[in-house]
């Protein structure tokens, strides 16, 4: 039975409809992402589900019980919801030590001193605090200082956590290292997570599900495994991954690239202009003439484990990575391509070939 549920919300800004009627199921427990570029909705969504931003129209319900309702004249207000949030900025207060950063939400609820000594220990030790919690932040470094943030929503017990951009601001080591850090959480007390980002490669690693947005409306919900490997359409497609396209053109029962390569025509669309999109991880190099297409290598880049080429082709440029220790050719040297997994799309349409 889902935790959270999302029903025709909307929400605009005057004639600008930032979301339109999403429809949104989250499980307890479950780790759920919300991808896109940015003024895409995501952060609106998660304001309204917050209780930041009011409703144009719909519901949300959260543990069965009603949060936030236009038609019915229903809000909650956020500090009666118990949602953890943690923000892109680190919100943490320089004047109080770790330790009051933490207790400071349970005092404004007017808990037990006991109790909110017990619970903010606890925060502080599930976040690897507790030698800091009579520093100040100030003297933290910025992932300490998003543990701060971590250890305040964890004390309230909060049935949902809220993640807003929360790594953005971190270097790169430190985000992976965070990643883990809010996964582990999350499994050991077993909050639902709704958790926005841009960064594609954070919402794979963390998340059970991804949905993703553009323009205020829902493209695609699934997997991290489904979204990546069956999008459902061009934009998911280029947003989720690298991404090469190029035009085709159909030509009796094959697709004709510009080049005068062809390929046999396994997509069910019936446009006669279609784009080829390929992963530059699922191309092959092969002899001139031996593939479905040929190019010419105009830059070969060497990326640790990875050699990322760029292979002009009479219909544009596409991207190539192999391991480093497979065959790639030289600058300026000519080669075929082999497409192991293409996929068509129309201009709103998409399927899979191969």
């Amino acid at each position: 039975m889902s935790h959270v549920r999302l029903v025709n919300v909307t929400k605009r800004f005057g004639s600008v409809t930032a979301v339109n009627a999403l429809n949104l199921e989250i499980d307890k427990g479950e780790c759920f992402s919300m991808l896109g570029p940015s003024g895409c909705g995501k952060t609106t969504t998660l304001r309204m589900v917050a209780g930041f931003e009011d409703l144009s129209e719909g519901e949300i319900h959260v543990g069965g019980r009603l949060i936030s309702s236009r038609e019915k004249n229903w809000y909650l207000p956020p500090e009666k919801r118990d949602f953890g949030m943690v923000f892109q900025a680190f919100a943490v207060w320089p004047h109080m030590t770790v330790r009051e950063n933490v207790a400071f939400p349970l005092r404004v609820r007017g808990l037990p001193a006991a109790e909110i000594e017990s619970r903010a220990k606890d925060a502080l030790a599930s976040t690897n605090l507790l030698s800091a919690a009579d520093e100040s932040p100030a003297d933290l470094s910025g992932g300490g200082k998003q543990r701060v943030a971590l250890a305040r929503a964890l004390a309230i017990n909060p049935d949902v956590m809220l993640l807003d951009e929360p790594l953005s601001s971190l270097d790169p080591h430190l985000r992976e290292e965070m990643r883990f850090e809010i996964r582990d959480l999350q499994r050991k007390y077993g909050f639902s997570i709704i958790y926005v980002t841009h960064d594609q490669a954070e919402a794979m690693a963390l998340s059970d599900r991804i949905l993703v947005m553009k323009e205020g409306v829902v493209q695609q919900i699934d997997t991290p495994l489904a979204v990546y490997s069956n999008p459902v359409n061009r934009f998911v497609f280029s947003f989720i991954g690298l991404s090469n396209f190029l035009d085709v053109v159909r030509a009796g029962d094959r697709l004709a690239f510009p080049d005068g390569g062809e390929l046999p025509l396994t997509s069910p669309l019936r446009d006669a202009r279609l784009s080829l999109a390929s992963r530059p991880s699922e191309i092959d190099f092969c002899e001139p003439g031996k593939g479905d297409l040929n190019g010419i290598v105009s830059r070969r880049s060497f990326l640790g484990e990875i050699i990322d080429c760029r292979i002009k082709t009479g219909g544009g440029e596409l991207r190539v990575q192999k391991g480093r220790r497979a065959p790639a050719p030289d600058v300026g040297k000519s080669c075929g391509l082999k497409l192991l997994r293409p996929f068509w799309y129309a201009e709103t349409e998409a399927t899979k070939s191969g």
